[in-house]
Parts: structure tokens; sequence; C-alpha cells
């Protein structure tokens, strides 16, 4: 019989539904039950395409005598962490706390009140591998609450004490100065891999933020060593099994240092993260590889994950007919049955395809040499070899999409969505691809008309037409930063009204008029043991640097010093973070690089739509100008904003010429006009500073 998980829309949820676990979901039920009968309470928290998940459900969770175990002495709640990420920081927290390392799934033993008394991660049936074994750790559980509970619940409180202390930051008196810029700089060189690019080993992740960091550094102080870093991160990760060759895409991480074999699971979030970081990798290289990288992925997005109405679904599994992997692995012969003998043969030795294979006997698709050394080691015309590759992946991606796939999460999460409308939007006017702003405008419109509450709050997640969850700090930031990004790429004003009514909801509801910044949880969010603030980029950046970057950009197309002192005031209370710990704050420290400006506000007089302002507008795309707030109003504009009227009052066009203002901190330099005065103001805004 299906268990009280049956009747749930999160298809993590959805996986436990026939566990013979008593799942219950976190709410009012299972609480008042753990408090009416005194119970502790056994919280498993995890998410849709987590492998070790998947591994503990069907070793443990589907196990009739641990199940048992678990009714008799507990009321057992499962948590999927993306639907509800404030309980998941909260109790990941704890984890760190009490083993000094967390991950998924988490596993969290807590008193009737909620308060964490033992927890780990994944725990295997049985003892293995230096591991207890789960059935062993419940015993423990169950008979230090039986025999010890006045240790165990003053342990809770005092744990619980130390989460409501870490999740308090205070404004900083310090300068917030470049120092800081060189400081991370700094510690991101001490970490990189001068061999395969990134930071750190294995298992690697890509940090895209931290490359997007790197390059506004690279700008701010020229130094090819820096630019390296950057390009030999992009270039090995395009290169290795970590994307996609065929469809598209990143997966989650590597895990081993040269980015050959991925943990197979894709997210939303990283691809979005990763177009954006390629993006601007493009606009200072001009590397091709660079823009087919975008290209693919965002078009991996608009295939496989998108729905019908607009939004981006969240995730794909690792794991397909029960192995991780299978669905993009190859054999030497599986190749030759598509693309026959000759054009198989230069396919396995481009893609590193053989017969013992390098991921369990089978082949993980990666180019060990560029396709230009390719070319030059075989004799081959490298264009030749191109084209031939190209409709080598069209084929062998065919084939391969009839496997059975991996499982797919289909909810729409509103801040993962942001940060794809984001990338889509910055990319179509890189590109001038109507498609990706199409694609952008769509996913914005959908979540504004079906992702809010009657009085116009957003709500966290929607999947096959249901919307729930009140929304967290992060869906705000998110959305306001994509809404000006929009904005920016199309010039229409209604993306500037919905970002500033949305702001203007972050500030009241989740502002900390104190000591600075922005809760996770809204004031009139459901009570928890701790209220958090969500400072340190982990896979995603944290809400606070996405207010910081956010509310920047929009306060200053606006106008709104309040927007601006609410960054200061974010900044602030990071500063601590920043300094410690670099590596967790790339996102607040590229807010800081916007703080710490110049940020022009760049103001373009003319017809977007026609000659001359529109080839303006597309030549300055083109430039990495990594701080910028654009804004184009043709003087008959229909329907504009009231909040960027302050950008125009008293300005007005050159006769038939476009004219464009350069203004900081609301003072104007004088208007330039004329395409070739223009095009030399682009020359100047785009220049990397001098050293």
């Amino acid at each position: 019989m299906p268990n009280r998980l049956a009747g749930e829309t999160s298809p993590y949820l959805l996986q436990h539904a026939s566990n013979p676990v008593a799942w219950y979901p976190w709410g009012e039920e299972a609480l008042s039950r753990a408090r009416s009968e005194d119970k502790p309470v056994f919280l498993s928290i995890g998410y849709s395409a987590c492998h070790w998940c998947h591994v503990m459900e069907h070793e443990s969770f589907e196990n009739e005598e641990i199940a048992a175990n678990l009714n008799k002495h507990f009321v057992c709640i499962k948590v999927d962490r993306e639907e509800r990420p404030d309980l998941d920081q909260i109790y990941m927290t704890a984890v760190q706390l009490l083993t000094g390392h967390g991950g998924w799934p988490m596993s969290m033993f807590l008193t009737p009140e909620l308060q964490p008394f033992h927890g780990g991660t994944y725990w295997p049936p049985q003892p293995r591998m230096g591991m207890p074994g789960f059935s062993q750790v419940i015993d423990a559980v169950v008979e230090a609450w039986r025999e010890r509970r006045p240790e165990a619940i003053s342990a809770a409180g005092e744990l619980t004490q130390r989460l409501q202390k870490a999740g308090e930051f205070e404004a900083s008196a310090d300068q917030l100065d470049p120092s800081l810029l060189r400081q991370s700089m700094a510690r991101l060189e001490q970490t990189f891999d001068v061999t395969h690019g990134g930071f750190g080993g294995a298992p690697k992740f890509p940090h895209p933020m931290d490359l997007q960091l790197l390059l506004r550094n690279w700008f701010r102080h020229p130094r090819d060593g820096v630019l390296d870093m950057v390009k030999l991160s992009l270039d090995k990760m395009a290169q290795g099994g970590i994307y996609d060759h065929l469809g598209g895409g990143f997966a989650r991480y590597s895990v081993d240092q040269r980015w050959l074999v991925p943990h197979f699971e894709k997210m939303l979030y990283d691809n979005s993260l990763l177009a954006n970081a390629y993006l601007d990798g493009y606009l200072v290289t001009r590397s091709p590889l660079y823009a087919r990288v975008v290209h693919e992925t965002l078009d991996y997005v608009l295939r496989d994950m998108t729905d019908e109405k607009g939004g981006f679904y969240s995730s794909e599994d690792a794991d397909s007919e029960g192995e991780e992997g299978k669905f993009y692995v190859w054999t030497p012969a599986a190749i030759e049955q598509v693309l026959g003998a000759e054009r198989a043969d230069r396919f396995c030795y481009v893609y590193d395809v053989t017969e013992a294979g390098n991921f369990e006997g089978k082949n993980i698709l990666n180019l060990p040499k560029s396709l230009g050394q390719c070319a030059a080691l075989r004799g081959w015309d490298e264009a030749e070899l191109h084209a031939e590759l190209a409709e080598s992946r069209t084929q062998l991606l065919a084939k391969r999409d009839a496997r059975i796939h991996p499982g797919k999460d289909d909810k729409v999460l509103v801040s993962w969505n942001a940060l794809m409308i984001d990338a889509l939007a910055r990319a179509a006017g890189v590109f001038e691809e109507a498609r990706y702003l199409e694609a952008a405008t769509k996913a914005a419109d959908f979540i504004l008309a079906q992702l809010r509450r009657p009085d116009g709050r957003l709500l966290h997640t929607w999947r096959q037409g249901e919307a729930k969850l009140d929304a967290y700090s992060d869906d705000y930031t998110c959305l306001i930063n994509s809404l000006v990004s929009l904005y920016e790429a199309s010039f229409e004003e209604r993306w500037i009204d919905e970002a500033v009514q949305l702001a203007d909801q972050l500030m009241e509801h989740f502002g900390d008029r104190d000591a600075g910044g922005f809760f996770f949880t809204a004031d009139d969010h459901e009570t928890l043991i701790a209220r958090t603030k969500d400072v340190q980029d982990s896979s995603v950046p944290s809400g606070n640097s996405m207010a910081a970057t956010g509310l920047w950009r929009l306060g200053k197309l606006c106008g709104h010093q309040p927007y601006l002192d609410a960054v200061e005031a974010t900044l602030r209370m990071s500063l601590d973070v920043m300094q410690r710990w670099p590596a967790a704050a790339g996102q607040m420290l590229i807010a800081l690089d916007m703080y710490l400006g110049p940020f022009p506000e760049v103001v373009l007089l003319g017809d977007q739509t026609r000659p001359p302002t529109q080839p303006l507008i597309a030549d300055l795309r083109q430039r990495y100008i990594p701080n910028l707030a654009l804004s184009c109003r043709a003087a008959e504009a229909q329907g504009s904003s009231a909040r960027l009227d302050p950008l125009y009052r008293g300005k007005r066009p050159g006769d038939d010429e476009p004219t464009v203002l350069v203004c900081e901190d609301f003072a104007c330099q004088t208007p330039v006009a004329g395409s070739a005065e223009v095009r030399a103001l682009w020359d100047r805004l785009s220049a990397p500073k001098a050293s």
C-alpha cells in the first residue's frame, strides 16, 4: 500500500511512495503526531537526481525489517531538498557540525520539538567499508532515546543554539575596497589545477562563479596568467566527459581530477551558470568552441528540459535501467553500427572510444586532443573533419535518444528557472538569437502568472498545474536579476516594473534592518528552529549574493537609492565571508566588483529595432563589459515604465542620429551622437583597465 507521499507532487517524494517505511511529508500531521506520541523524528532529505539517495532507498527503505524498525520507533518524514531548501540548510548545517561533512541523502534524528541530536548521510544497511550499518544506527539511537533521553535532549538544545548562532551575521565597519578582490585572486590561484584547469582535486566541480570572478579581475587588472586560468578551465571542461558531446549540457561534477568521468546527473542550475561562464569566455576570447558550448547547452535545455507552458525542469538522473551512466556510454561496435566502419574509426579516434573502454568497460566520449591536433596527426583536412563529426554527432544522438532515458525531475523551481532565464536573455543579445529571447520571455511570463499568490507574492515550485510553497529569498533575488537581464535584452520596460514589485516585497519581508542582508525565509514563513541567512555560495549563488547583484543592477537603472543602500549593507554583512572564505563567496565578490565600479549607466536614445540604433546595440552586446547598466528608449516610446523616467528626464535624441549618454552616480557626461562616435565610446568602455 502506498504511504502518505502518494499525494505529493515532488518526483523525489513520489519515488518513495511505495516504500514500506510509513513516510510522511513535512507538515502538521507528522509534526503533531511526533509531539502527541512523544516520538523522535527520523528525517530523510534528498533529491530526485541523487544517485546515493536511490541506493539508500533500495538497500534500506525498501527493506521490510528496517522499515518496521523505523515505523515502530520514529515518525518518519521524507523531504525533497529542492522543494524545502529552508529545512535542508538548517539540518545540513547540523549534520556538518556533528560529523564534519555533509551530503545527500541526509539522515537526521530529531526530538519531537524538531531539534537534531544525531545524524549523518548515507549508511549501508549493514556495516561496510568502515561505515556502521543503518540497522545498527537505528538501534543505537533507539537505545539512547530510551535510556539517555535527558542527555540527548540537552545535546539537541546545544546543537540548536549553535545552528541559531551560525545564521547570525553582523555588519562590518571595515572598508569595502579592491583588496578583497585581490585576496580572492590569490586564494583561487593557490587552489588552481595548472594541468587540468579548475580548482582542487577529485571530485572536481566546475565553479562557474569563480571563473566569472577571474574574468572580472582580469578586466580590472589585465594579466595573461589570470586569463589563462579561465581558458584552461573552460577548454578542459568542454573537452572532458563532464560535457555531453552529443546532446549538449554538463553533468553535475567529475569524480576524477581531469574531468573525464562525470557524476552523470544533469542539473538545470549547473547548465545555466556554465552557459553564462562560457558566454563571458566567448566575449573575451571569441573562441568558437565556447560559442558552440553555449549554443549546445541552451539547446539541450530547450529540447529536453522545457515544459510546454514555458518553465524549465529541474534535473535528469545519473541512472537509467538501474545503472549509473548507462544512457551516455558507448562501445566501438555500437558506434560502427550507426556510422559505418570508416567514419566510426575517425569518430572513435577523436572521442577516445576503445575496446578496453575508459569507464567500466564502456566509453565516455571526451576529447583528449583538440580536433586540430587529431587532424594533424592523422593527415585529415580539419574543416572536413569538423563537418563530418558534426553529422556523426547528430546521428549518434538520434540513436541514443532511442535508449531508455534517465529519470527526469519535471518540477519547476523559480530560482533555478531564473538562472536559466538570465543565461538565455544574455545569449539572445550576444548571438542575436530570437528563439533564446522567446524562451526566456515565455518562462518569465509563466512564472509571473502561475507561481504567484493572490497578493502577488511568489510561490517556490510548480508541477503539472499545481504551484505551492511560499518562495524563498533566492527565488526573489534570482528572478529580480533575470528580469533586469530580460529588460536589457529586449528593452521591454514591463520587466522593470515586475522587478521593482519583487524587490519591494524582498525588502519588506526578508530584509534584516539591523544587521543588513536578507533572511532565507520571509517574516511570515513557518517557524523553524532557526532562521538562516544564505550567504555562502554552494552549487548555486547564495540568496544574499544574488540580492546584491540584482538590486544593484535594478537600483542603477531606476535611480532608487534604497536598493543601493541595501546592497552596501548586504556586502558589509558578508565581509567576513569574503575575507575568510572567498572560494565560497564568488557571486558576492562579483557583486562587490559591481559596487566598487566603475558601473556606468549607458542610456541610448533611439529606436532599437531600426538602423542606426540597432547595429550599435548589437555591437555593444558583442563586447565584454562586466559592469554596465544598459537602457534604450525611442523618443515616441509607448508603454514605458515610470521607474525608468529619472534616467531619461531632460534627455533628447540628436537629429537623425542615435544619442548615447554615459551616466554614473546620477550625473551624465556630454552626449555622444553619431555611429562612429558611439563605436569609439564602446571601444573605451570595453578596454581592459590598466594594471
